[in-house]
Order: structure tokens, then sequence, then C-alpha cells
């Protein structure tokens, strides 16, 4: 979209004013005097998390075990409303494990190779934890990662070149796991064209969302992929560390789940215990263990406000903010070595804005002790979220003045270059 900016303070403010998302900014926890610029990272507290974590604490205090009389499909129904952000039926979505634990779920469960096809085609930039968990069930099936696991290389390091993957579909490859936004650079993967490309060649196909849910529009009823996972505590603002989501195409229903649990029985033999696994024919039956209510009660409070809003909404404000924070970065920051590292196209571009600069760890440290909060990563990588929920285009702008005094002054060239523990 070819938006109308300037480089001044008034236009931060009236675009705060005309701003339709304006006033759900009350409904986090703002620090005050804090530019939170890290929301593809940790998204910030709600209020709707803290109410519904304090509900739950309340129904565990006053029921006890009596709370699994409501709760029992908990992790289904949150699925359910995490589904309207995919465009996915409400069956096909799960709100359970971590991100890695899916990934193995999905794997272990999908992944059959035959003495033809036993290949798994993954990217090299995506992040290492898919990685780790295809390698882990490639060793499991008894093959050697190095020969077993395709990789296509990175033309340049910082871009997935689609035309590759597509060509590196081979008749050895029997499933692929692709990230829909990359974490480092916020390249948007054309999902509906590489799944396509994908099941024409009759290859089992995968989507990391971790830093696409919430932040983009997805439409899983058109694009029909395979399986996905992701993780509730960036752009869902669901806590540190919180419960996380799977994907699963309802074709594949009638599969054995790769790792049985209790908790994906069916609903009707569950509790006779039988030491045979009947495993539930709906995406619940990829449950493993018993859910952790604590864990998921703030993502019930987070997908309410969410979905009271529309993902539609929130691509629109994210888009229009990221583009002013590239426009400011592009007048008041270049001549200071810094560029912008991520595609400018909207349908590229993911929710974050990637600065680039030789200093960036550095820099990142600056603007931290100037109550400026963003993420680096490796080698040179400011990441900067704007969030569509909270963020205003006032701090955008100041977080930029702040840059550009950081820059000005070299005021980063006091700090370390050593990365710290969580860098």
């Amino acid at each position: 979209m070819n938006y109308q900016f300037t480089s001044n303070l008034q236009q931060a403010q009236q675009l705060d004013q005309e701003d339709p998302l304006a006033k759900i900014r009350d409904h986090f926890y703002i620090q005050p005097g804090q530019i939170y610029m890290d929301g593809n990272s940790l998204g910030l507290a709600s209020k709707e998390a803290e109410t519904a974590l304090l509900k739950m604490m309340n129904i565990w205090k006053t029921q006890g075990i009596n709370m699994w009389d409501e709760y029992f499909h908990y992790g289904l129904e949150l699925g359910a409303q995490c589904a309207t952000l995919i465009n996915a039926q409400a069956n096909e979505v799960l709100i359970t494990g971590s991100t890695t634990s899916n990934v193995h779920q999905c794997i272990s469960t999908l992944y059959q190779p035959t003495a033809k096809r036993y290949k798994i085609l993954v990217d090299d930039l995506n992040f290492p934890t898919d990685r780790y968990a295809i390698d882990s069930e490639i060793r499991l099936r008894g093959y050697n990662p190095e020969e077993a696991v395709k990789v296509i290389p990175s033309p340049d390091g910082k871009y997935i070149d689609e035309d590759a993957v597509i060509a590196g579909m081979s008749d050895d490859v029997a499933l692929i796991l692709l990230p829909t936004v990359l974490y480092r650079s916020a390249q948007v993967l054309d999902m509906e064209r590489l799944t396509k490309a994908a099941h024409e060649r009759g290859i089992i196909i995968g989507w990391d969302l971790c830093h696409a849910i919430g932040a983009i529009t997805m439409d899983f009823q058109k694009i029909q992929p395979d399986f996905a996972i992701w993780c509730t505590y960036k752009y869902l603002a669901a806590g540190p560390g919180s419960i996380a989501g799977m994907y699963l195409n309802q074709k594949h229903f009638d599969k054995q789940p790769g790792l049985a649990g209790w908790w994906g029985n069916r609903d009707d033999t569950q509790f006779q215990l039988k030491q045979n696994f009947e495993h539930q024919k709906d995406v619940s039956g990829w449950q493993i263990g018993t859910p952790s209510m604590l864990s998921m009660a703030p993502l019930e409070g987070t997908l309410k406000l969410i979905n009271s809003i529309g993902m539609e909404a929130i691509r629109t404000k994210s888009l229009k903010i990221t583009a002013y924070l590239m426009y400011l970065i592009d007048e008041k920051l270049t001549q200071y070595g810094c560029k912008v590292g991520n595609p400018r196209e909207d349908s590229k571009r993911g929710g974050h804005v990637c600065l680039e600069h030789p200093q960036g760890y550095q820099i990142s440290l600056a603007l931290k002790d100037r109550n400026v909060i963003p993420d680096f990563r490796e080698p040179d990588v400011i990441r900067l979220a704007p969030i569509a929920l909270y963020t205003s285009y006032e701090e955008v702008y100041q977080m930029v003045d702040i840059l550009e005094d950081i820059l000005k002054t070299k005021s980063y060239e006091k700090y370390s270059a050593k990365r710290g523990l969580v860098v």
C-alpha cells in the first residue's frame, strides 16, 4: 500500500488519533516510560489473560478435581477459538504441548519413510528447534540426518528461495517443514503455492507458524496443509512458556498418533484405563499427557480479545505501523549505517522489522538502557516489533529518535560485543 508518511512528531500523534485499534492498548500492562518492541518474542500481559488465569486459580481452589467436569476438553475448546485465526476447521486445531513436542508429534505421525521416499526437506534459516526435532526423528527411524535431511540453502543467508524449494521437491522427499514467517528476516512464504507444489508431488507438508499466528492472516481451508505447529507466547501473548498449538488436517485423523498418551484416548473409554490405546479420531487424539490448565488459561483471555477485533484489522494496523517504522529508518538512520533487512512488500513481510547494523548487538544494549526493549539476532539484526494491539505510532517515532541519538553520539561503543546468556 502507498502510505503517505512524514518524519515529524505531529503526524505520529495524528496517526494515533486515527487508529481504530488505539484503545486496545488499554487492555495491556504497559510499563510507564518503557517502549516495548519485543512482542514478537514475548507478548505483553493483558488484563484478559490475567482475569482468565485468576479465574482458573479460583476454580482450582473451590472445585478441586471436580473442575474436570467443565474443563476436560479445554485444549480442543481453545483450539476452536484459535482455528478462527487461521480459518481452519474447529476439530483440526488443538492447544497442547510445546512447539518442539508438537513438531515431534506431527513428524512421528506423518513421516512414513520407504526405501524410495525417505527424506525430509527443510530450509537452512528456520528456527533451529525444528531441525533438532527432525534430526532426532530421522535417527529414530535408523537414518543418518546428513543423508536423509535435504537442506535447501538460502542464496543470501537472509531469505528462502521458493523456486529452489520447489525444485528440491524430488521423488525421494517424503515430508517438508518450513516456516511461514522467518524469525530473523520476517519473510513471509507463499504457503498456498508451496503446499500445492508439495501435494502435486505426493509430499506431506507442514508449517511452523510461530512468527505468523496472530500477526498475519492465513486461510487453511484454502491452503489445506497437512500439519502446522506454533507457540502462543509471541503475538498471542499467552505468557512466558505458555502452551503451544497444533493443526492436523482432518484427512489424517485415521492415522495412528506417533506419540500416544492417555489424554488422546477416546473419550468413552479413557477412564476404563485399558492397556490398548484407542485414539480419538479428531485432533484431540494427538494429545499426550494431562494438559496444564494454568498455562492454558491466559490464552483464553487473549484469544477472546483478538477474536473480538479480528485478524484483518490486526494485520491492517501491523502493515501500516511497520511501514511507518521502515519509513523513519530510511529517513533518519540510513546515514548511520542502518538498513532495513526485511521484505518491504506487504504480502512478503511479517509483523516485525529487521534493523541491520554492524554493531547491532551493542546498539540493542544501548536501547535497553534507554528503556526501549528490542531483541537481537545474529549476526547483526535488531528485531523491532510494533505490535498492532498495543504499540502506538508515537512510540515508534520516539524509539527512532532514541536510536538516532545512540548512533549519532556512538554511545553504543561503551557496550561490550560479548554476547550475554539471553541475547
